[in-house]
């Protein structure tokens, strides 16, 4: 299998797998612009844990090769177009660019994680990806035509499993076995070492069985959503994805009320056992914050609507500290950016129970 280092040091083997860039929302989600296709340095040094230094340091080495994988660099008439067509849409309190504005592809982002040394985020892209080109190359080629891109992220997942266990319970196991049988003195503590190895060899394969169990429930609801996706959103959009989540964890009388005239709320809908529920919903970029005026508005929404048995504030973002303290005080229950990546992926919202 190819190592780590050969990915970093070989553009031929970078570049045989570049097409996968949904690995990056494998290990973490990646915020794109309103344009759905790029983002900004300090983005992308947020998303690998990195200064953006680091960044500018890495495009000046490799240059030529981000360029050819979609990086961009505008300047002039096409800046001044982009901040008009493209950042006007984000709130006014987004930093803007005074001379230039470097943009990388999702192509490119994929690119730096190859090239990243000292990243835990690139490094787990790299991982993620050196797992998928073993399974390329050993699985057969008809198994891989008729599987998608998840049955395959599925078999990783499952062989990563595998493979730890395979090697504790084949190598590490047996090791130990030799050792007790030839040792004196620290025959005790090699039995209890072997036993607790053992221990995590069972504990693996439980595990691993019941992610087969959760998959297979999962493969027949509603497909997830990542964070990313959300983010390129517009608001109808994010509002239609809020409205199903609540169909699908048991919410009736599910209504988008999303627009003009819709006094702070956006949806309306009915939990199971019969409460209403008013949302509201903000698609925000990710480094933005729901403010108390915010808040203030849907809570005055909420009322006038006589419709606030439990109430919804969902968020891409965070809220900041007075926002969270008024919904305690009121009873709104907010749903910032983590808690809606849960739930979009699978998790129940439990207010709504």
């Amino acid at each position: 299998m190819i190592n780590e280092t050969a990915l970093i040091e070989s553009k031929a083997l970078r570049d045989s797998v570049l097409e996968r860039t949904d690995t990056l929302d494998k290990v973490k989600a990646l915020s794109l612009l309103p344009d759905g296709m790029h983002v900004t340095t300090a983005v992308i040094a947020a998303y690998f844990g990195v200064t953006t230094e680091v960044i500018r340091q890495l495009k000046r080495r490799h240059h030529q090769e981000l360029t050819t994988n979609g990086m961009i660099t505008l300047q002039g008439s096409e800046l001044e177009e982009f901040k008009r067509d493209t950042l006007s849409r984000y709130p006014t309190s987004y930093p803007q660019p005074r001379s230039s504005l470097t943009l990388y592809s999702r192509r490119a982002v994929l690119n730096v994680a190859m090239l990243l040394r000292d990243s835990d985020v690139a490094r787990q892209v790299r991982a993620y990806l050196l797992d998928m080109e073993y399974l390329a190359r050993t699985q057969p080629a008809d198994a891989q035509d008729t599987a998608g891109n998840d049955a395959l992220d599925a078999r990783i997942d499952q062989r990563i499993d595998q493979r730890i266990a395979d090697t504790l319970g084949k190598t590490v196991v047996p090791m130990f076995n030799a050792l007790i049988a030839t040792s004196g003195e620290h025959r005790r503590e090699l039995i209890d070492l072997r036993a607790g190895i053992q221990h995590v060899e069972h504990r693996i394969r439980r595990h691993q069985a019941r992610l087969q169990r959760l998959e297979a429930g999962l493969a027949s609801s509603t497909p997830t959503v990542t964070m990313a996706a959300m983010d390129a959103m517009n608001g109808s959009e994010f509002e239609d994805h809020v409205a199903a989540l609540l169909r699908r964890d048991g919410c009736t009388d599910v209504v988008v009320r999303g627009g003009r005239g819709d006094h702070g709320v956006d949806i309306t809908a009915v939990t199971p056992d019969g409460r209403r529920v008013p949302v509201q919903c903000k698609r925000f970029a990710p480094y933005l914050s729901v403010t108390s005026a915010d808040m203030q508005k849907f809570i005055g929404g909420s009322k006038v609507l006589r419709i606030s048995d439990v109430s919804l504030f969902v968020a891409t973002c965070r809220f900041t500290t007075e926002a969270v303290d008024i919904a305690a005080e009121t009873g709104v229950t907010v749903v910032p950016r983590g808690l809606l990546e849960e739930w979009s992926t699978g998790a129940p919202l439990t207010i709504l129970k």
